[in-house]
């Protein structure tokens, strides 16, 4: 028989095999109304929030903006921004150990998440950890983008906390070359150039930080003390006309006391007591800003903490940012 004759023959076979199987195939079920409900509002669930949603949870308090992201979380647990965000709402609630759990799971799915690292170096920090709060945002610099300025402003103030100014001030000057009106770096770094002495240039970066249009009531509260700190008494009412008067005439008495007899650094150090004293209702705290890429790869972390283990901390810069 030819080949084309078999063919002829082997076409219908084919065709009856085939509707056979079909014909013996059992149909799929139809789901009920209830059950097929049920479904749809477990795959509904499942979505990511919507931008609407994201927006509105993040309006909300803080403990249920943090309930919104541990929801989120539990949908996709793998996702950066996700990641961050409910990092970011737990340290807001001060769930710290939960904080690091999660960096300790995301951190293998994302080795390069330099905002992982920006979000565990802040918890560090709202522990009053600046060791390791430094050397998180050392890593969060190693890897995030030469644009970014938060990792280096953030590593910049847990250096003035280690008391290693110079080196803080080296973060602060990256950091603000990559934003250079960005409010908190300049209040932070305008900070610790005065508590290294360096009043001038300690004015000029708090100038700069209170003409910036949103910087609030503490930047040019710390402004007026600088200034007061040279002695500069009738600029400080100048500079913040808004500040209580009392508030005011005790910066000025308690910054005369503090000066004389002369400016040292022992002195300066006081400052801390003065605003403690004087500024009785000081704005709240605000989140400080991170630091970008610090341009410090290749140097140890030795050299960039130090060696010499626990430090005895200064007290907390008044009217920082958070980083």
């Amino acid at each position: 028989m030819s080949r084309a004759k078999c063919l002829k023959f082997a076409l219908p076979l084919i065709a009856l095999v085939a509707n056979a199987a079909c014909a013996s195939s059992p149909a799929t079920p139809e789901l009920s109304a209830e059950e097929q409900a049920y479904q749809d509002a477990i795959e509904q669930a499942l979505q990511p929030a919507t931008a609407e949603q994201i927006a509105q949870a993040e309006r909300s308090d803080p403990i249920t903006r943090a309930n919104f992201w541990a929801t989120e979380y539990q949908k996709d647990s793998t996702d950066l921004d996700t990641i961050v965000s409910f990092m970011r709402s737990l340290r807001q609630i001060g769930s710290h150990e939960r904080i690091q759990e999660i960096a300790t799971t995301a951190l293998p799915i994302h080795p390069t998440g330099y905002e992982i690292f920006l979000e565990l170096g802040r918890s560090f920090m709202a522990q009053n950890k600046p060791q390791e709060a430094a050397q998180a945002f050392v890593r969060s610099a190693d890897l995030s983008p030469v644009t970014d300025a938060a990792p280096l402003a953030a590593l910049g103030l847990a250096f003035d906390r280690l008391e290693n100014h110079a080196q803080a001030q080296e973060a602060y000057q990256i950091a603000l070359e990559r934003e250079p009106n960005r409010v908190s770096t300049l209040t932070n770094y305008g900070l610790s150039l005065a508590l290294t002495g360096q009043l001038t240039d300690a004015e000029t970066a708090l100038r700069k930080a209170a003409q910036v249009p949103g910087a609030d009531a503490r930047v040019r509260q710390n402004l007026a003390l600088v200034l007061g700190l040279q002695g500069r008494y009738s600029e400080m009412v100048d500079v913040d006309p808004s500040a209580p008067r009392r508030s005011v005439q005790a910066n000025q008495k308690a910054l005369r006391e503090m000066i004389a007899p002369s400016k040292n650094y022992d002195n300066l150090m006081n400052i801390e007591d003065v605003v403690k004293d004087a500024q009785r209702t000081p704005a709240r705290a605000q989140e400080m800003p991170g630091v970008p890429e610090a341009e410090i790869e290749s140097e140890p972390m030795s050299e960039l903490a130090g060696d010499a283990g626990p430090v005895a901390l200064r007290p907390s810069l008044r009217g920082a940012q958070g980083g």
